[in-house]
């Protein structure tokens, strides 16, 4: 969709802007034609994100940002990771849209345009973090299938919808009524319509929370065609895969959800340690719920150099999936010693939290700074890498950058 829209739109001058020299006998174009050389596919371009953001499959597009892009309190979309399952919609019409409910446990099948959620139900605003169950995959040994996720697959940004459980609650809810699925218009990579990429979904308890969305804005615009628009179920603090996109329709079930990427090892970790490598079988495995406790440094960059006897600024956020983050420390030793960060409170349940240091080295020479946050049941980021799983979920391990002095 936003190539065509950028066909349909484009002038002669955008068109000759972007390929940085004129196009001889432009005017002899037929209405409508993309030269050649624009039509290679520029994520950065469509997707509007930061040229330096890392582009780790494009069949379906996942691109996840480096550090230092998520320094921003509020997470821009230039900076906003990219995990998709299927294709993105190309026909995406905001005035037609429906959103239904049906379901085991429902107790109406119903629809709601989203003229009819903005005008039936209160309007509810939360900054949300959002991070792949994947996050972290490329450190774990053996290696997991998968995008080779580092740091980037986390964000927070500010969602604007109707809360789930207000819409829930007005289809209602049959006694038995124990999950909620989505189901969406993106297209499975094989083009087949029978199979969904994707359709997760929550307990019921999670999906009544009232930071649990049905979202139409983000950052105070219209969701981008990519993270979802024009209607996206939010629910912070859990992998980003319960989010889904360009939704359509919510099912409300007497059973846990069993729709695409909900079995297998799929968004699941062994439900007790095993050793790397080990085979499990699906029965072992358990859905993942709230997310780890993590941190990370966003300023400086890993590789600061310093001067000697200059002191270091560093920032960055913390998250605990469903639970604050009490407490936020670094160490300069390789973890001999930590020393307390300022951490503040997160402006809602489900943001992440910002922390700042200021930091003196004792003399010149290389060191690498440590970033460990605690949640508030007093469970704190391993050093290392935790425990191995198959699909390499769940790495919260220290964050670290390195840092030269002298």
């Amino acid at each position: 969709m936003q190539r065509r829209n950028f066909v349909q739109k484009a002038t002669l001058a955008s068109m000759t802007a972007l390929l940085g020299t004129d196009i001889v006998f432009g005017a002899s174009m037929p209405k409508y034609y993309l030269p050649l050389g624009l039509q290679d596919p520029d994520p950065f371009t469509m997707f509007d994100k930061d040229k330096e953001m890392v582009v780790l499959n494009d069949k379906p597009w996942n691109i996840e940002a480096q550090a230092h892009l998520l320094d921003d309190k509020i997470t821009p979309n230039s900076a906003m990771f990219v995990r998709n399952n299927g294709l993105v919609p190309e026909e995406l019409d905001a005035t037609t849209w429906k959103l239904s409910f049906d379901g085991e446990s429902a107790i109406q099948q119903k629809s709601y345009t989203l003229q009819e959620l903005k005008s039936q139900f209160k309007v509810h605003t939360y900054q949300l973090t959002l991070e792949c169950g994947g996050n972290g995959r490329s450190e774990f040994d053996p290696p997991a299938k998968g995008n080779q996720w580092t740091i980037g697959a986390v964000s927070c940004a500010t969602w604007t919808g109707v809360r789930l459980r207000d819409v829930l609650e007005d289809v209602g809810l049959k006694p038995d009524a124990v999950y909620i699925g989505y189901h969406a218009v993106d297209r499975h990579l094989s083009q087949n319509p029978d199979k969904e990429p994707i359709s997760r979904g929550a307990p019921m308890a999670k999906a009544l929370q009232d930071e649990t969305l049905l979202a139409f804005q983000m950052n105070g615009a219209d969701i981008p065609a990519v993270h979802g628009y024009p209607l996206r179920l939010v629910v912070g603090g859990w992998p980003a895969s319960v989010s889904g996109k360009w939704l359509n329709r919510i099912s409300i079930r007497n059973i846990v959800h069993d729709g695409a990427k909900m079995g297998g090892d799929s968004y699941r970790v062994p439900c007790e340690p095993v050793a790397p490598g080990e085979e499990v079988k699906e029965e072992d495995m358990c859905i993942i719920e709230s997310m780890p406790v993590k941190s990370l440094i966003t300023y400086p960059k890993s590789g600061a150099m310093l001067k000697e006897g200059q002191s270091l600024n560093i920032r960055g956020h913390a998250w605990a999936g469903e639970l604050e983050v009490a407490q936020m420390h670094y160490s300069i030793d390789f973890g001999a010693t930590w020393k307390d960060c300022p951490i503040q409170k997160p402006i809602n349940r489900l943001a992440w939290q910002h922390f700042s240091a200021k930091i003196d080295f004792p003399k010149k020479g290389y060191y690498e700074v440590w970033a460990k946050a605690t949640d508030a049941n007093g469970v704190s980021q391993p050093m290392v890498l935790p425990g191995w799983n198959p699909k390499g979920y769940l790495n919260n391990a220290c964050h670290r950058i390195a840092v030269k002095m002298g």
